[in-house]
C-alpha cells in the first residue's frame, strides 16, 4: 500500500518521461562499481546538468576512510566519480579519525569548491569543524585545517548558501545549542554568530522558499532515529518559530535522520540516513519529497516514488507485478528454501556457489516499454554485501545486496529497460553465494 499522499504533496505534474524510482531504504548500487553507494551524512549540489552527491565512506565503520563523490543526471542512477579526501598517514585525515557530514559549496568569486565537515577523535572529544578546497567538484581536495568555530564545540554540521551568495555554517554545540555562523566571502573562515537555538539539536539542514527559511534538525539520540523537527524564520538572525515535527509523529522520521534538503526545480527533496550502528557499511538512504508551504513543512513516507530531475515534479511509484523466487525456474543448484519472513514463507536459495545457482523469471509482465526500476526482495544473513549479476532482456548488471539484518527481507534496486509484454529476468552468481531471492517486483505501467 502506497503512503505517498499525493493530495498532501500536491505535486501532480506529468512525468511521462520519468519512470526511474527512488526506493527509500534499499540497497543502492553505483552503476560503475557494483557496490552499495557509500555517501552517508552527505549533501548535494548541481553543476550544469549533473547532480553531485558527496558523503562519508562507511565501508570500514566509524573510522575515516574517504569522502566520496557520485554523479547523476536523474537523481536515481549514480556513478562513482572518486574520493575528494582519503585517509593519510597522520593528522586530521589519519588513522582512527572521524570525518562526518561533508558538505560542498561553490564560491563564484574564487571559482573554488569548499568542503566543510565535522572533524573529531575516535572518542568524539575534539568537536571541531574542518575545511578543504578543490578546483573541481569531484576532484582531489586540499585539506586546510580544523578548529572549534568561534571557540565553540562543533559536531554534526551543515552549510547553506543564500540567494545573495552569502554562506553559512550550521553546527551542533552540545553545551550551548544549535548555531548558525556566517562565513567569509571566500567561504574559508567562520566570521560571526548569526543565531543560536537553546535546543541542543543536531544534523542541521536549511532550505528556503518564498523568503521563508526552514531549519531541519534531529534530537540527540546517538545513531538511533527520532522524530526530527523544523523551525522557520524570515531572517537567518531570527526570530525563529518553535520547533515542530514534519513527518508522521512516532515514525522517527521514517527511521531516518536529516542530512540535507535538496531544491529540485521549485520543489524540495529530503535526504536522510537510516543508520545501522552495529554495521555502518549497511546504512541506507531515505530520500522523500518534502512539501514546503508558507511556514509549514510536511513529508509522507513511500515505498517507491518517481522524481523528475528537470521539472522537480515528484509522483508516486507505479503499480507492480510480483513474482515469487521459489516459483521461478531454478537451476545450477538453486532451490526453494524456507523463509519465515518472506512472501509465501519461501525463497529461492543457494543462488551462486560453485555451480552458479540461478533464478530465472521468464515471463515478467509489463504494459510499458520504458527504463524503470525493479525491486528485488532478498535475504542476506552475512555481515557484508552479497552480489549477483542481474540480466534483464539480455543486458547484465552487477547488483549489490546488503545484509537484511533480521527476519524481514531487504530490498535491492536495479534500473533496467523493460519492454511491453513479456520480460526475462535472470539472477545468478558465480563462485560466491548471492542473496536468497524472496520475490521480484516489476513495474506494471
Amino acid at each position: 500500500m502506497k503512503t505517498f499522499g499525493l493530495a498532501i504533496l500536491g505535486l501532480l505534474a506529468s512525468v511521462a518521461d520519468a519512470t526511474l524510482q527512488i526506493v527509500p531504504g534499499a540497497t543502492w548500487t553505483a552503476t560503475n562499481t557494483g557496490q552499495h553507494i557509500q555517501a552517508h551524512g552527505g549533501g548535494m549540489l548541481k553543476v550544469g546538468e549533473k547532480w553531485y552527491w558527496v558523503g562519508e565512506d562507511k565501508t570500514n565503520g566509524t573510522a575515516f576512510t574517504n569522502v566520496n563523490c557520485y554523479s547523476s543526471t536523474n537523481l536515481v542512477e549514480w556513478q562513482f566519480e572518486g574520493a575528494l579526501l582519503s585517509r593519510t598517514a597522520s593528522g586530521d585525515t589519519g588513522p582512527s579519525r572521524v570525518i562526518e557530514r561533508p558538505k560542498v559549496i561553490y564560491n563564484k568569486k574564487t571559482n573554488k569548491y569548499v568542503l566543510w565537515m565535522h572533524i573529531d577523535s575516535s572518542n568524539y572529544g575534539e568537536a571541531k569543524i574542518g575545511v578543504a578546497t578543490g578546483d573541481t567538484v569531484c576532484g582531489k581536495y586540499t585539506y586546510l585545517r580544523s578548529e572549534r568555530p568561534l571557540g565553540f564545540e562543533s559536531r554534526d554540521s551543515g552549510t547553506f548558501v543564500d540567494d545573495d551568495g552569502k554562506a553559512y555554517l550550521l553546527t551542533e554545540d552540545r553545551q550551548h545549542g544549535t548555531r548558525i555562523d556566517s562565513l567569509s566571502d571566500d567561504y574559508l573562515t567562520v566570521q560571526k554568530n548569526v543565531y543560536v537555538w537553546k535546543e541542543k539539536y543536531e544534523a542541521p539542514a536549511i532550505a528556503k522558499k518564498n523568503g521563508v527559511y526552514f531549519m531541519f534538525a534531529s534530537q540527540l539520540s546517538g545513531w538511533d532515529p527520532n522524530d526530527n523537527y523544523y523551525s522557520t524564520a524570515t531572517s537567518l538572525s531570527g526570530p525563529w518559530s518553535g520547533w515542530k515535527k514534519f513527518a508522521d509523529s512516532g515514525s522517527k522520521t521514517y527511521s531516518s535522520q536529516t542530512t540535507f534538503i535538496v531544491p529540485v526545480g521549485d520543489q524540495f527533496m529530503y535526504m536522510g540516513d537510516r543508520w545501522v550502528s552495529s554495521n555502518l557499511m549497511r546504512s541506507t538512504y531515505i530520500w522523500l519529497p518534502l512539501k514546503l508551504d508558507g511556514t509549514t513543512a510536511t513529508m509522507k513516507n513511500s515505498i517507491n516514488w518517481v522524481p523528475d530531475a528537470s521539472s522537480g515534479s515528484m509522483t508516486a511509484g507505479p503499480s507492480e507485478n510480483s513474482y515469487e523466487g521459489e516459483s521461478a525456474t531454478l537451476s545450477g543448484g538453486a532451490k526453494s528454501v524456507s523463509c519465515s519472513g518472506c512472501s509465501g514463507s519461501k525463497a529461492a536459495g543457494y543462488v551462486g556457489g560453485s555451480t552458479s545457482g540461478a533464478v530465472l523469471f521468464s515471463n515478467a509482465q509489463s504494459s510499458a516499454t520504458t527504463r524503470t526500476t525493479l525491486r528485488i526482495k532478498h535475504m542476506n544473513g552475512d555481515s557484508s554485501q552479497r552480489f549477483a549479476d542481474v540480466t534483464v532482456n539480455g543486458k547484465t548488471q552487477k547488483v549489490a545486496f546488503l545484509p537484511n539484518g533480521g527476519s524481514d527481507p531487504g530490498s535491492s534496486v536495479v534500473h533496467v529497460d523493460l519492454k511491453q509484454g513479456s520480460n526475462e529476468v535472470r539472477i545468478v552468481t558465480s563462485g560466491t553465494w548471492g542473496p536468497d531471492v524472496d520475490r521480484v517486483l516489476v513495474p506494471q505501467s
